[in-house]
Parts: C-alpha cells; sequence; structure tokens
C-alpha cells in the first residue's frame, strides 16, 4: 500500500491491491476510470501487470473497480491525486513502477477560459514526468496525445501522419483569448500537452522510452457501462445516436470529421509500447483505423438487428463511404505506421459497432 504522503504532496492514500507474487510490473495508468484509461487497466491486467491507476477521487472509481473481473481486481490499486499539475503531485504513486501511461487530460469543449485548461494539459504532463525522472524503475513512458495535435484547421492538407503537427491552434487560443471556440481549445491543450513532453525529453533525456499515441475519435465496448444513455461516452456518441434512431444527419458530434478507432486497439498499442520499449522509444502512432459517416452505422445496424429497421433511420444505403470503411481521397489519416510496428491490423468496424452496443444495450 502506497502510505499517506507528506505535506508537501497532493496524493493522497491509496486503495491498495492484493499482490501476486508473479507479475510483469507494475504500470501506473493516470486518469483510470475515463474511458480509454479503464480499457487500458484492463488490458494491462489481463496481459499479467499489476495496476495502479490514479483518480482525482477515489469515489469516482467505485464503478471501475466492481467492473474489473474478480481474479483480476486483486492487482489493481488506486491513488488518490486531486490536482495533477502541483510539483510532486506523482511522487508516491510513481514509486515502483516500470511503465508509465499518462492518459489523464482536461477536455473542456465548451470552456471560455483557456488558462487553466492548457495549465492542466502541460503541466500534468511534466508533473508525471518529472517524478518518473525520480524512480529507477520506470523503463518506458506512454503519452496519451491525439489526432489534434496532428491535424490543423488552418492547413488544406489532405494527407495527415505522424510527421504532422497541429500549428495553428495555439496561435488562435493567444489571439481569441477566452472567445476561443471550445474545440480549437481542445486542439491547442492536447498539442501543448505533447509538445512539452517531446521538450522534456531533448532537455532530460531520461533513462526510460518515450512515446506518444494520437488516436483519433474512440470508439468502442466501455469497461464501465453508463448509468443512462446520456452519460456514454461522447465519441462513441454516433453510434448510440443511430441505434436509437436520431435522424443519420444530427448523429454524432455536431460538425466532426467521422474518423475512428476501436478503444481495444488503443488500450493494445499502449500495451505494446510497454513491453516493445525499443521499438516505440521517441515515436508517435497516429491511430486511425476507418472513415465512418452515420450511413456506414445505420447499414451496420439494420444488418444485424433487422428488428429495429423500424427504428434506425435508412438513409441512402451504401452511400457517402468508401468500401471497407477506407478514407476519401480529399482527406487521409493515415493510421497504417502502428500496423507495422505492431504486426496487428485494426479491430473491424463492424466489431467495434456490434460490440459497443451490446455492452449497452440495457441503457438504449
Amino acid at each position: 500500500m502506497i502510505l499517506p504522503t507528506s505535506s508537501s504532496s497532493t496524493s493522497s492514500p491509496s486503495i491498495p491491491a492484493n499482490k501476486t507474487t508473479m507479475s510483469k510490473g507494475l504500470a501506473l495508468i493516470t486518469g483510470i476510470n475515463g474511458f480509454i484509461a479503464a480499457r487500458t487497466a484492463l488490458t494491462f491486467l489481463q496481459a499479467g501487470y499489476r495496476v495502479r491507476g490514479t483518480a482525482r477521487s477515489l469515489h469516482s472509481t467505485k464503478p471501475l473497480l466492481s467492473a474489473i473481473p474478480a481474479e483480476l481486481v486483486a492487482n489493481l490499486e488506486i491513488v488518490e491525486v486531486p490536482d495533477i499539475t502541483i510539483p510532486g503531485a506523482f511522487d508516491q504513486a510513481i514509486k515502483g513502477v516500470t511503465t508509465v501511461a499518462h492518459l489523464a487530460s482536461p477536455i473542456f469543449l465548451t470552456s471560455t477560459a483557456p488558462g487553466p485548461v492548457l495549465k492542466a494539459a502541460v503541466e500534468g504532463t511534466q508533473r508525471v514526468l518529472e517524478s518518473a525522472l525520480t524512480e529507477p524503475t520506470v523503463k518506458s513512458f506512454t503519452l496519451m496525445s491525439s489526432v489534434a495535435a496532428i491535424i490543423d484547421t488552418e492547413s488544406a492538407d489532405a494527407h495527415y501522419d505522424e510527421s504532422n503537427w497541429n500549428e495553428s491552434s495555439e496561435r488562435l487560443v493567444r489571439e481569441l483569448g477566452n472567445e476561443v471556440p471550445g474545440y480549437i481549445l481542445y486542439f491547442a491543450s492536447k498539442t501543448a500537452a505533447e509538445k512539452a513532453l517531446w521538450k522534456f525529453r531533448d532537455e532530460h533525456k531520461p533513462a526510460f522510452k518515450i512515446a506518444a499515441v494520437n488516436p483519433v475519435y474512440v470508439a468502442g465496448p466501455p469497461v464501465v457501462v453508463p448509468e443512462s444513455r446520456d452519460k456514454i461516452h461522447g465519441t462513441t456518441k454516433l453510434i448510440s445516436d443511430v441505434y436509437s434512431g436520431t435522424e443519420l444527419a444530427k448523429s454524432g458530434l455536431p460538425g466532426a470529421f467521422p474518423s475512428y478507432v476501436d478503444v481495444r486497439d488503443v488500450a493494445r498499442v499502449i500495451l505494446f509500447g510497454a513491453e516493445n520499449p525499443e521499438k516505440v522509444d521517441g515515436e508517435r502512432f497516429l491511430l486511425s483505423g476507418y472513415h465512418v459517416p452515420a450511413q456506414a452505422v445505420a447499414d451496420i445496424l439494420r444488418e444485424r438487428y433487422p428488428e429495429r429497421e423500424g427504428v434506425i433511420e435508412k438513409g441512402e444505403p451504401g452511400q457517402g463511404y468508401e468500401k471497407g470503411y477506407g478514407y476519401p481521397k480529399e482527406r487521409v489519416y493515415d493510421g497504417s505506421k502502428v500496423v507495422r510496428v505492431t504486426g496487428e491490423g485494426y479491430i473491424p468496424w463492424e466489431k467495434t459497432v456490434v460490440d459497443f452496443v451490446e455492452s449497452v444495450k440495457a441503457i438504449l
């Protein structure tokens, strides 16, 4: 168990794990009760790791602890870190850790105050890295970045890959201040946080290996089933909307370019980095499997659930998307690098859609 911390640190006592005698190591996963982080925690547990997760409050992780299979939950430990921006916030949580997945991040798409959002994104990343630098057991560190740090809202580029950077969002935040649109602020926060990662690597040259994963919208079955449909994770809203009969034109996130990857693929890639740090060191990985507008989701769901043909809008079957859900040539998010490096392709989109519906059907 992690002991109560000193007054100079913000970490609180933990919910301890009953550690097993055999383990591949101890993984620290920040923001563990998030949609992606919960799946990542389960993936590491299933792979034979002990997991220590951080959350702003222990109470918020109770649904996760209940959702983890009984045979695995003994290897899961939760540490409360109320403020990830304070120096030393992760000093206790990092003790004995072999790999870090920093997944905690502010998501304030409607915020009009850039300062707190950027501060949490950048300083939260810096604090975890600083703590990792003091712990000799740490071998690898993965940051959950985003496609938002790759694509540029002012660019006319048609093809994006890991070589691209978002060059405009931070400038727009400075220019617009509190009038900046929420999505631009989110893009800027993800870009700034990833830049902080690589700056830290260049300046401190840590012994541990560093990588970033940059997923597009993430969908798939949650580890923790929400209490109601309105609490479903935002990036999976496209599927739940279509299944529940929302007009196709109004389904999903407004104005979004519908590029998706399965949450299980994201977790798998993070695990791959922990187990193959030399192969991912210094690399970014754009995780992008499919381009899937609402019509593609409707076609899948109407075929899989014929009893809902009167609920799910028919639209124009087969129209508006490529065979195999590939990207239109006008705009491509190239996620092929991670396939080459890991040797494993993306989970089929049909499986993502159906597995998600089956996991949350009770609340739809």
